[in-house]
């Protein structure tokens, strides 16, 4: 569970936003309807979201009653709004509590008072086109599938200890069972008296899911070359299935994948060793989710694809591009298809942010000297190409497969007793930064400076370290590498697994 701090801290964003208890009814319906229409989230009512101030809600009853009445007077239809209250301490002193109000992402279409459609992009709630509006209509029928009773499936085939592990991961306390009874439609009561088991509770806590639904599952092919073959001169040399759980075929996958991923060590600049990877992990992750998470589980005649080619990744996976998103905006644009699944997901951590995954992905492969994903649809498959990244080493690459490295002698014999030679690389190097600088009308502190030589030395140094070699707080170090990022340096590659790159 989040604590106040946290709250007050998060980056509003495609599930979460900060609102005042000042805010006026009206204006509350918009992010509400908003998120309704997209991927659900979370609103925290009693924090001010241009001060992050805690106003707190309980001196405010007449108006904290107005806001609760929210999603029953100003939107329509009625949204079923989840409210709970967090104690804590306002900004004055005093015991408090904020609002935090639950908004599921929902089946239908949703607008205000005013007859008006929103949906959520990004950190902003964008009013819909007619077309727009229309297409959304659509979709959300699509997306009811997920809810869908499956027939034949009962109680006795959902695996209870992968329901008490999600529930303990989301803070509920009450058993599994209760769980599903009361938690995103996984399991319900028909006219009948019946419990019905929902197509989403199967696909993420079942037994043995492929039961059910037996081309739910991922199917990895690596080919010898850049074409698919077949008859005689079929070049398929590894064919794999993985099946169970959403989860498990996404823990498996992404596994798998890294054992066919080579990895290329090479001396860069500055007699510096650099590994580059044939795709980014993150890259792998995110295509392998997004394949997973947004597929049209309704699509039942065929199963995820990813194809290895020598050049290129391929990911193929029923259904098209879901919602609002189209190639032109899908850096910047998110509509889960299955949204219960997407937020299983997340709360996994395989989901980082909804909305940003994509952009990401196109800035690792960017960051890497490759091109962006590309998008294609045949009938009803949709498939994206990653292409390799290009490799621009010299003749003494070490070539490594994930079991072992391999580092070519000439190379160590290159960079050993080079210490001086090094050094005056650096200083030269800093040199031509400085006078960049002074051309650009831009100034590079002392601070900035050492950071500079210290990334030299070190390209893979962290954050913490270099606060600590600089005498300087983290955050102190972040901005300065926030100010100099794009003009003197760059990321390549994740967080964690990149480094730094000098730009000269």
């Amino acid at each position: 569970m989040m604590t106040i701090e946290e709250i007050r801290a998060g980056k509003e964003g495609q599930t979460f936003d900060l609102k005042s208890i000042q805010i006026d009814p009206k204006a509350l319906a918009i992010p509400i309807v908003a998120m309704a229409n997209a991927d659900g989230g979370m609103l925290a009512i009693g924090i001010s979201d241009k001060t992050r101030k805690i106003e707190g809600v309980n001196q405010h009853t007449a108006k904290l009653n107005e806001l609760l009445r929210v999603p029953f007077d100003f939107c329509n239809p009625t949204i079923p709004v989840t409210c709970r209250y967090m104690e804590c301490t306002n900004d004055e002193g005093n015991p408090d509590s904020i609002l935090l109000m639950d908004i599921p992402a929902s089946q239908f279409l949703h607008t205000n008072q005013a007859d008006e459609a929103y949906i959520r992009v990004g950190d902003k709630s964008r009013k819909l086109t007619f077309e727009e509006r229309m297409q959304l209509m659509y979709d959300k029928g699509e997306r009811s599938y997920e809810d869908t009773a499956v027939y034949g499936a009962t109680i006795d085939d959902i695996n209870m200890d992968a329901v008490a592990e999600y529930a303990k991961l989301v803070g509920y306390s009450r058993s599994p069972l209760e769980y599903l009874r009361e938690n995103n439609g996984f399991v319900k009561t028909n006219k009948k008296g019946k419990e019905d088991v929902s197509v989403a509770c199967i696909l993420l806590f079942g037994k043995n899911p492929q039961n059910f639904f037996p081309r739910s599952r991922t199917r990895f092919i690596r080919y010898e070359g850049v074409d698919e073959k077949v008859g005689a001169e079929m070049n398929v040399i590894k064919d794999v299935i993985f099946e169970g759980t959403i989860l498990n075929q996404v823990k498996k996958t992404i596994e798998f994948i890294e054992t066919q991923v080579r990895e290329h060590t090479f001396l860069g600049q500055h007699a510096q060793f650099v590994t580059k990877r044939d795709y980014p992990e993150f890259v792998i992750q995110e295509m392998t989710v997004n394949a997973c998470c947004h597929r049209a589980y309704n699509i039942k005649g065929t199963e995820i694809q990813i194809k290895m080619f020598d050049d290129r990744l391929v990911f193929e996976s029923p259904g098209k591009l879901p919602g609002q998103v189209k190639p032109n905006n899908i850096r910047h644009t998110h509509f889960s298809r299955n949204p219960k699944i997407a937020a299983f997901l997340k709360a996994y951590h395989f989901v980082k942010e909804f909305g940003e995954g994509f952009d990401r992905i196109c800035r690792e492969q960017e960051a890497n000297g490759a091109n962006a994903p590309s998008f294609r649809t045949d009938e009803f498959i949709l498939k994206i190409t990653v292409p390799k990244v290009t490799e621009n080493v010299n003749v003494n690459v070490a070539k490594v497969n994930g079991n072992g490295q391999k580092v070519d002698e000439k190379v160590n014999e290159k960079v050993n007793g080079n210490d001086v030679k090094v050094n005056a690389n650096r200083h030269g190097l800093i040199q031509k930064l400085i006078e960049k600088a002074i051309s650009n009308h831009d100034k590079l502190t002392e601070n900035r400076i050492t950071i500079l030589e210290l990334m030299i030395d070190n390209p893979y140094i962290s954050v913490v370290e270099l606060a600590k070699a600089v005498g300087i707080s983290v955050n102190s170090i972040m901005r300065n590498i926030d100010y100099m990022r794009g003009k003197y340096l760059r990321r390549v590659g994740p967080d964690k697994g990149g480094f730094w790159e000098i730009i000269e």
